[in-house]
């Protein structure tokens, strides 16, 4: 599988690129109000309106620097009315992809929350890159009040 990497603080973490539609750079955003922290806006990607979660914020709790590595990743999903939805998910150091076999992921769920959205981790000789699951993200996010109905 191909992974593409990106940072949070000193963090590596990963996403299944064939979850994503395209790397892009920041753009301006739109805030909404009254949305939770870690929306950092919204805004037109292809003649429909995008909200772009901060993973820094979502993760960690401080937002992403705004650095030239800084981007958003744009991936896409079906509604359950099989309606195609766009999300931004902006993260720093979004600069590598990684190839990885399916085997050398290591499950983590003893130390995970099993409503979470991280998923394996990969372990290389520059320590430990955890996996983050898109479907899982997307399945939680109303739940756990991660954007607003009308948003996702």
């Amino acid at each position: 599988m191909l992974l593409l990497l990106f940072y949070v603080g000193g963090d590596r973490y990963a996403i299944d690129t064939s979850q994503v539609v395209e790397v892009i750079p920041r753009v301006t955003l739109r805030k909404v109000y009254h949305a939770p922290d870690y929306l950092s806006g919204i805004f037109n990607y292809r003649g429909v309106i995008a909200p772009v979660i901060d993973l820094s914020y979502l993760i960690k709790g401080t937002n992403s620097n705004l650095s030239f590595s800084t981007r958003i990743i744009m991936v896409s999903y079906l509604t359950e009315d099989n309606t195609q939805k766009y999300l931004g998910l902006m993260s720093e150091k979004i600069t590598e992809t990684l190839k990885k076999s399916a085997e050398s992921l290591v499950n983590s769920t003893d130390i995970q929350d099993t409503n979470s959205y991280f998923g394996e981790i990969i372990m290389d000789n520059n320590g430990m890159i955890q996996l983050i699951k898109l479907e899982y993200l997307l399945a939680n996010s109303q739940a756990i009040n991660l954007l607003p109905g009308d948003l996702l």
